[in-house]
């Protein structure tokens, strides 16, 4: 989209954000009802916010109560407030566990996580997600899993399954990257623990020849001849088309996305990402600080005579001279 679009959208926002008034106290039930349908059917999902709102505290015993609950979820969702759309969901499932459209807020819970992570530059973007935190992937997973088992002839059942797919493979190809992200740093061990993770839980998955390829890898560098070549004998059975295979012997590990990444994303991704990092004060993200964790740990229990050595600091001097005085 473009960008004066993006601004026509956010001025638009604002004013009518800025004109919105209080619903006269005089309405009745029906009318307040009749105003937010106008106003989902207009897009106008703010506005219908407010209204059903203003109909669930006014009337929450009306006969048109339930509906209104039902359709703050959705229009929650559709004015891109997740977290509202879930704890809406919540509600709904807790208060009316046997309503007969109940399925309907499990099914919308499980879209709020769906979107939750994605934001502006995500919707508009071509950025992997497989990079990002999954935890919001986790939850949707678990959220239409629930709506699956309780409600498998629901009507939104067969969506669910299919939303499933895509975040079981998601979630497969994200540990793949931390798997690599273990390799690059020397975490051998870690990396040969995700590959196997990999290989166990995410049968069926595009990612399971990335599995076999870090179980390889770390093998090796680890000195495990037997479980490397276990691991390859199998990637050559089931994969032989794997990148880390040339002519069916084992060149190196390939990352993931670097096979399949956009050139756009591969040109604009490094630098979103300086952009939203945070501050290193902050200690980057928690996914990065309980990696750089786990692997110091791993780091700490692996043998002395496999352990990769560490580079000593530099100091100021060292450096100024390009090591010639060391």
């Amino acid at each position: 989209m473009p960008l004066k679009h993006l601004l026509l959208v956010a001025l638009l926002s604002l004013l009518a954000a800025c004109s919105s008034k209080t619903l006269d106290e005089s309405l009745s039930e029906s009318e307040i009802y009749v105003m937010a349908q106008k106003d989902l059917d207009a897009k106008s999902y703010g506005a219908a916010v407010e209204k059903l709102r203003a109909l669930e505290s006014r009337y929450p015993f009306g006969r048109f109560a339930e509906q209104a609950q039902l359709e703050l979820i959705y229009a929650y969702y559709q004015n891109f407030e997740p977290e509202a759309a879930r704890a809406a969901a919540d509600r709904f499932i807790r208060l009316h566990p046997q309503h007969p459209d109940v399925d309907y807020a499990y099914y919308m819970r499980g879209m709020a996580s769906f979107t939750r992570d994605r934001g502006i530059f995500e919707r508009f973007l071509p950025l992997d997600m497989t990079r990002r935190d999954p935890g919001a992937a986790r939850d949707s997973f678990n959220e239409f899993a629930q709506l699956v088992s309780r409600y498998p002839n629901s009507r939104y059942a067969e969506d669910a399954r299919l939303r499933m797919v895509y975040l079981r493979n998601l979630l497969a190809a994200y540990d793949a990257h931390v798997g690599h992200f273990y390799l690059k740093r020397g975490a051998y061990v870690a990396a040969a623990n995700r590959g196997r993770y990999i290989v166990e839980n995410y049968q069926q998955t595009p990612s399971v020849g990335d599995g076999l390829a870090l179980m390889v890898e770390a093998y090796t560098r680890l000195a495990m001849d037997d479980l490397a070549e276990s691991a390859l004998l199998t990637l050559q059975a089931n994969y032989p088309e794997h990148p880390s295979l040339t002519r069916g012997s084992f060149r190196h590990h390939v990352e993931p996305a670097q096979r399949d990444a956009r050139w756009f994303e591969r040109m604009t991704v490094g630098a979103l990402d300086k952009v939203l990092a945070p501050p290193q004060s902050m200690g980057s993200t928690q996914m990065e600080r309980e990696i750089r964790q786990q692997h110091d740990n791993l780091r700490a229990a692996l043998p002395r005579e496999i352990r990769s050595p560490q580079q000593p600091k530099r100091s100021f001097w060292s450096r100024l001279t390009f090591g010639l005085l060391d």
